[in-house]
């Protein structure tokens, strides 16, 4: 399953890393003599550029009631994340770039599929659609609507977590796409927006709208039976896009029909990467940097800490015995004062003493 992501890039970078190449071409001019002017289809693809050269998403904000998409170590459902689809959901039938080719946006979505048929309060329709299975898609009166429009997404993100689920002090692990060689996921400073390789997941999302007329996007993950590389941590595994063909498949919605689409998703990822981190993600509310980080370094950092905080005490510790030693002075100054004044009490009343022993004598 899927219950917690981590992605930390503003929009523009998110951009840049879901930059993909041109493949479909538009169709070459006709001239006055019925012939090809320029072929077209040599150099240039269906949005005007390059053949092969790589292009960048559209952003497209919506209002989605006033839900926005923050970058964040822990995205829980009920989160807003931005996610891919096909530009081809916004535009007309007649739009001549439709026609002859596919390009892609990013929207912010909210995570957590809400059925275009609830009515109400959108957060009130008390059903888990985070994930959803593929086994059952089909026959879902949540989802099968949604899959036979053709509203299939990917979900993008760093990473995800998932928890072992026989583990007794249910260890939780980050599980990311292969990286470049020095590229560290859960290191900023060793990756540029444009270099990292997001996990793209497969989803449906469907569109829900008030009373007031404002819509709601939203989606679900899409999970199978997880093969080798996660069967030991969990039973279940969201469906990872692997390679840009299965991605143009799953989005290309005009193009590619649904079971051709679903073919794409039964190829398993072939490897992913992982590191176990600390359990400060169980909290959804806790968005620390620390919670993507392998738990070595954390408690490595701790022990570094807990050395400076040691050695700043031991370097306080020698002024410690000087008030010790006043305190101690005071105390005997003040037993000084007590015996001096316990001396002259007695001094003071010896003289009547033996004034009166006198006077018997005589």
């Amino acid at each position: 399953m899927c219950g917690r992501t981590c992605l930390t890039l503003e929009p523009n970078e998110i951009l840049k890393a879901c930059r993909y190449k041109t493949s479909k071409f538009r169709k070459s001019p006709i001239n006055q003599n019925g012939n090809k002017s320029e072929d077209l289809n040599d150099r240039k693809e269906c949005c005007g550029c390059d053949k092969g050269q790589y292009i960048q998403p559209d952003w497209r904000s919506e209002f989605n009631c006033g839900r926005k998409y923050i970058p964040s170590f822990n995205i829980a459902p009920n989160d807003v994340t931005p996610v891919l689809i096909s530009r081809d959901h916004f535009c007309d039938e007649g739009d001549s770039k439709t026609e002859s080719g596919h390009h892609r946006l990013l929207i912010p979505m909210l995570w957590g599929l809400i059925p275009f048929w609830h009515k109400g309060d959108y957060s009130k329709h008390k059903l888990t659609t985070n994930n959803c299975r593929l086994e059952r898609m089909r026959e879902s009166k949540l989802y099968n609507n949604a899959f036979k429009r053709g509203q299939r997404c990917v979900v993008l993100c760093e990473g995800f977590y998932e928890w072992q689920t026989k583990s007794p002090d249910r260890a939780v692990y980050l599980f990311y796409m292969p990286q470049k060689e020095k590229a560290i996921i859960h290191d900023r400073n060793t990756w540029a927006p444009e270099d990292i390789n997001l996990m793209k997941m497969a989803g449906v999302f469907d569109v829900w709208q008030d009373e007031q007329g404002d819509k709601i996007y939203s989606y679900s993950v899409i999970t199978y039976e997880s093969n080798e590389i996660m069967s030991w941590l969990h039973h279940r595994m969201p469906a990872i896009l692997e390679t840009e063909q299965q991605i143009t498949a799953w989005l290309d919605f005009k193009n590619i029909s649904n079971e051709e689409a679903l073919a794409a998703l039964r190829q398993p990822v072939s490897a992913l990467e992982k590191h176990r981190v600390a359990n400060l993600v169980n909290n959804a509310r806790n968005k620390s940097n620390l919670c993507n980080k392998p738990i070595e370094l954390i408690q490595s950092e701790k022990l570094t800490m807990n050395k400076l905080m040691s050695t700043w005490l031991n370097l306080r510790t020698p002024k410690l015995p000087s008030v010790v030693s006043k305190a101690n002075k005071d105390d005997e100054d003040d037993a000084k004062d007590r015996n001096l004044v316990s001396t002259t009490n007695e001094s003071e009343s010896k003289p009547e003493n033996r004034s009166a022993k006198r006077r018997r004598i005589v």
